[in-house]
């Protein structure tokens, strides 16, 4: 019993004085060597604000405060470094890091290339210390324009510290990640359900799966397979970095119920009725933030029994002299060619046709959301009369449709010659040739 008390005693002790050394060893000194040598190897300004030694539950140097760059691009709460107890003799140190709530901004992008790039320059030699084992909690990306989720990765590395495998999941368990090692390079499978894409329209992802295949600086995406707005959207792609940013891709889309996604691109005026379609798209820029406003897309869609929301197309043709806002136009088939040039958008090729109406035309999306085209609409009660030249101008938010001026002035001279109805029909025929040849010399 005795000798029990003793070992209790004793061991009481030695966890005291594992506990109390640490505030006894002046850290300081060191915290100011790591900051001139991490400065030295990114090339921009470290700091840390403190730091500690522990011994217990195992040996670890612990620092706080840590920021890198002149604006704080990189901040990280905590980071501990601890070292494998068989290796702590040994010539390489092998060492797990933990790090703690670290904010990464978009300007740390321009730090990380230039550390990647003095990395390649770098010979290989024998490293001093082999990370094992990287363990992030609650990174934050602080992208301009982009709600991320907050994430933990936990990181394996081989024992030239390249990345063998890798496990992200967001802390709203939206998103998950997977990366593997393969022949070759690396597997990544991804997965979400109900995420919210971070950047351009918040659209909801019910469900998606991508199997995706890294080898150097080459990503193949051969299989994507998405569900949202009860449909599915499937295709390919690939994205290439060797030189200059480079993307490309099919897509295939069926079933997607358009009402809610187009009301975000406008209030006014949009679609409900299930899509159908199918693309192309690629682009290159010289760095991936600027690859988005370099792609090129075509997509050829084809929208069944639906309604066009915020116009009624019937009554605007009918009313020659005044725009009519608001109210509906009802459809059995909306189709034609979605063509994207960075950031301008253009529907060609537009056939809308239902009981009362047949109507095709253009219309160009320019940069600022202006609107530019034109639709001829076609009535069908009783004896048909010439298609009708709408002009469509305004914004996407607060788009503008009316008989063209073309139109207009050759409904009136023709009634005026000929009388109302045969008259009117050839004033607004001869109108509408104008437009076509006015449209044959205007700039694309």
């Amino acid at each position: 019993m005795k000798k029990t008390k003793k070992y209790l005693i004793g061991f009481i002790l030695v966890i005291s004085v594992l506990i109390v050394i640490p505030f006894f060893i002046p850290v300081r000194t060191y915290l100011d060597q790591a900051e001139r040598i991490a400065s030295e190897k990114t090339g921009a300004p470290v700091t840390v604000a403190g730091g500690h030694i522990l011994f217990f539950p195992t040996p670890r140097l612990v620092a706080t405060g840590i920021s890198v760059g002149k604006q704080q691009e990189i901040q990280l709460a905590e980071v501990s470094v601890i070292p494998t107890l068989s290796s702590l003799l040994a010539e390489t140190k092998v060492v797990e890091i933990k790090v703690s709530k670290p904010i990464i901004k978009k300007a740390a992008l321009d730090i990380i290339s230039a550390l990647s790039d003095k990395g390649q320059k770098t010979e290989s030699a024998p490293a001093a210390v082999q990370v094992k084992h990287v363990v992030i909690d609650e990174l934050k990306l602080d992208w301009p324009d982009m709600k991320l989720p907050t994430m933990n990765l936990d990181i394996y590395l081989t024992s030239d510290n390249a990345l063998q495998s890798l496990k992200l999941e967001t802390t709203d368990g939206t998103l998950t990640a997977d990366v593997k090692p393969e022949e070759g390079g690396h597997l990544i499978e991804l997965h979400a359900a109900k995420w919210t894409l971070p950047a351009g329209l918040p659209v909801l992802i019910d469900k998606a799966v991508l199997v995706m295949h890294l080898k150097g600086s080459q990503l193949d995406i051969p299989d994507i397979n998405v569900a949202l707005y009860g449909g599915k959207l499937t295709g390919n792609a690939s994205l290439s970095w060797a030189k200059n940013w480079h993307a490309a891709g099919k897509v295939n889309v069926k079933g997607l119920a358009v009402k809610e996604p187009s009301s975000m691109v406008s209030k006014s005026v949009y679609l409900s009725g299930n899509l159908f379609g199918n693309g192309t798209f690629s682009g290159t820029a010289k760095d991936a933030s600027a690859l988005a406003d370099h792609l090129d897309a075509n997509f050829k869609f084809d929208i069944n029994d639906g309604v066009l929301h915020g116009l009624d197309l019937v009554k605007i043709a009918s009313l020659l002299t005044k725009q009519s806002t608001g109210g509906e136009t009802r459809f059995d088939e909306f189709s034609g060619i979605m063509d994207v040039n960075g950031k301008q958008y253009g529907l060609r090729d537009i056939k809308i046709s239902s009981g009362l109406l047949a109507a095709n035309g253009q219309v160009k999306v320019k940069p600022n959301k202006e609107l530019d085209g034109l639709v001829e609409v076609e009535l069908k009660k009783g004896v048909s009369l010439a298609a009708i030249p709408l002009q469509i101008s305004g914004t996407v938010d607060n788009p503008t449709v009316l008989p063209s001026k073309a139109a207009m002035a050759g409904a009136v001279a023709g009634t005026a010659i000929l009388g109302p109805g045969v008259g009117t029909s050839l004033g607004i025929k001869a109108g509408g040739a104008v437009d076509k040849l006015k449209g044959l010399f205007q700039s694309k």
